[in-house]
């Protein structure tokens, strides 16, 4: 049996969106009389055309699942006009075959929510931490506060004026980086951006923090050569406290609906040791730093 190409399992999954989304259209949300002898509900082809700036040939043939070309500047004027959402919008650029970048917000930055920044503060003595895809810190909770930034030096914001951990990573050294294996580390994570920067270039944000860090780090510059990308996965790394000395700890790393290409990473401690020297940072008298329940709570 031969294997049905791509484009053409993806093409009658347009067209159907289309229509559904052109149908829920009513003329009047987009600023149109509602007219008469609408024989079917929502915008006509022409309209979504017109109101797009597009031909109604390309737009039909578009809807109609052919084999054409549709650039990011003709999908978001299409997006715009039929009122998608960003799901919906990321769904359109998908089947589309177009690569999707999210709007960002005025900061450059998506936004953290409150529910997002309630489930760090929940996990909370465990340590977590909201990152995007070129680990900028985004949001934290008192856990991570505590682990990485309190009883040690201050974290450097580079020219970005945010932390962010790979640029601490590159510019720390000696007792001043919180990660022990730091040549071990510092490849997999350079890796990892690798990975994440295929979906980013040309864009001005991505290509100018790229820069930044070759001009600043000869190892990062020499990493970036070369071709390794490997995504996120769980795996032990090792921190060094200044007071508290090293912790083992598992990294897991959580996407985030809503949120493309940021992730949540929770560190629990990986040994009995590391669990204790954790647990004193957050002054709990029984050892718990989060990683089990304390007894007596019902669970079991």
């Amino acid at each position: 049996m031969t294997a049905v190409p791509e484009q053409r399992r993806r093409r009658p999954e347009l067209a159907a969106f289309l229509r559904a989304r052109r149908a829920r259209v009513a003329p009047e949300d987009v600023g149109m009389p509602p007219g008469l002898r609408r024989r079917t509900p929502g915008l006509r082809r022409e309209e979504v055309a017109r109101l797009s700036g597009v031909g109604v040939t390309w737009y039909t043939w578009l809807e109609q699942g052919r084999p054409i070309n549709a650039s990011a500047q003709v999908l978001d004027a299409v997006a715009r006009t039929l009122r998608l959402d960003r799901p919906e919008r990321e769904h359109l650029y998908r089947l589309a075959e177009v690569p999707y970048a999210p709007e960002p917000s005025a900061s450059g930055l998506p936004e953290v929510g409150r529910e997002i920044q309630g489930i760090l503060d929940a996990l909370d003595p465990r340590p977590a931490v909201l990152y995007n895809a070129r680990y900028d810190v985004l949001a934290t909770n008192g856990g991570y506060e505590r682990l990485f930034f309190r009883g040690g030096p201050e974290p450097d914001t580079g020219p970005f004026g945010m932390r962010n951990a790979l640029w601490a990573l590159c510019g720390a050294s000696g007792a001043g980086c919180p990660v022990v294996d730091r040549r071990r580390e510092l490849p997999l994570m350079v890796a990892r951006l690798r990975g994440a920067y295929g979906r980013h270039v040309s864009e001005r944000a991505w290509e100018e923090f790229i820069r930044r860090l070759v001009e600043a780090s000869p190892e990062f510059a020499r990493l970036w050569r070369g071709t390794d990308a490997v995504p996120p996965r769980a795996r032990v790394k090792v921190f060094r406290h200044a007071r508290v000395g090293e912790v083992r700890m598992t990294s897991v790393s959580l996407s985030v609906d809503g949120m493309p290409e940021c992730r949540i990473v929770v560190y629990t401690p990986d040994d009995e040791e590391s669990r204790l020297r954790v647990a004193s940072l957050y002054g709990t008298a029984d050892g718990n730093d989060g990683s089990r329940p304390p007894e007596g709570d019902g669970i079991r």
